[in-house]
């Protein structure tokens, strides 16, 4: 899954709304080998599809959705842009990837939300996995958008994350759903946002009234964090204050700038807050050289997690820094899914997974 390194490649091109010009050191519109960061220069050669020694936004844009032919060799429809709060606010629609035979059998659903401090990033970042998830042909899966922080602050991104969980279960029967078994996975802000869905199920604080289906849940039976952060109030390790994250660049613009606010919101937004015994089983994925999210936000919510009787499983990735690619890291991810959606027994390592 190429998805990890290019939906966010560097903690610079992650607070940019245009991750590519981040990267684009000369702004000649275009990438070369030494201007790709070490961890995705494998794949630089894949990502030049016309082989012409450089990589262009389009290309970049295009290995990150994993190209427009997907979807039909998946066997599956692509059905986009479905407003699930009906006012037509585009950062509040869905991409979703129904297999071709959803009238005959219902499948487990797997969310997938993007990345991009609160403040950039797109549904289209998480086309590229969703498409890998379809194309094993037991899964409907979905990618959305949610209100960014020029726009709204904390709680909105979780309204909106819950509101497209009850529309998706609210037209269970359209697409085929299994509304039983839903999964999320997310990275970085999204990770964060994932991480929120497995363990305020319940609290209506955090629930809203978005949407048509007020009625349905907004539990999920599973999560995958990719390096979100977990608790805000300890972020910046013991010395974490009010003003510290007040005054922090993405996590201020979440949570607010008064003091008070900034207080409140912070221990709303984080999913420690909110652990209980009925919680979601975890799989959470971070690098040990994060500089972006540390690794001991990973650490803390896996503890806390244990402590509270839910399943959880941190894996270590040595020496990965705020991305990162593993072939042994998808496939204890499909075991992961595998298990808790579908019932398919398997053991998931726990074993530390070193990135080069």
């Amino acid at each position: 899954m190429r998805w990890l390194l290019f939906a966010l490649l560097t903690p610079a091109a992650f607070a940019q709304a245009d991750p590519f010009a981040a990267l684009d050191k000369n702004k000649d519109g275009k990438l070369t080998l030494d201007e790709t960061p070490p961890a995705a220069r494998a794949h630089f050669k894949s990502v030049d599809a016309n082989k012409d020694g450089v990589v262009t936004k389009e290309e970049l844009l295009k290995a990150a959705s994993g190209g427009p032919s997907a979807p039909a060799a998946a066997g599956v429809d692509l059905v986009k842009d479905l407003d699930y709060v009906g006012k037509g606010n585009p950062r509040q629609t869905l991409d979703i990837l129904v297999p071709k035979d959803h009238a005959t059998k219902k499948r487990p659903l797997v969310v997938f939300i993007h990345g991009g401090g609160w403040l950039a990033g797109s549904k289209g970042d998480g086309m590229g996995v969703i498409q890998t998830i379809a194309a094993t042909g037991d899964y409907v899966a979905a990618t959305i958008n949610y209100r960014l922080t020029q726009e709204a602050r904390w709680p909105a991104q979780i309204y909106d994350c819950k509101a497209a969980i009850r529309y998706l279960r609210g037209n269970a029967a359209k697409y085929g759903i299994d509304p039983d078994h839903v999964g999320v996975m997310g990275i970085s802000a999204g990770g964060h946002l994932v991480s929120v869905l497995g363990t305020s199920g319940g609290v209506t604080a955090l629930e809203g009234d978005l949407g048509k289906f007020p009625k349905e849940s907004s539990r999920v039976q599973c999560v995958v964090n990719f390096f979100g952060p977990t608790n805000f109030l300890t972020f910046y390790g013991p010395g974490t204050t009010t003003a510290k994250i007040r005054d922090a660049n993405m996590i201020g613009a979440l949570l607010g700038k008064d003091e008070e606010e900034v207080q409140v919101n912070a221990k709303s937004a984080s999913p420690v807050t909110w652990i209980s015994k009925d919680d979601a089983p975890f799989f959470t994925a971070h690098g040990t050289k994060d500089t972006l999210v540390p690794y001991a936000q990973a650490t803390e919510i896996d503890a806390a997690l244990k402590k509270a009787g839910v399943e959880t499983h941190l894996i270590e990735m040595t020496g990965a820094g705020h991305g990162f690619n593993s072939d042994d890291l998808n496939l204890r991810i499909k075991t992961f899914l595998d298990k808790q959606l579908r019932g398919v027994p398997g053991q998931i390592s726990g074993a530390a997974i070193r990135v080069q």
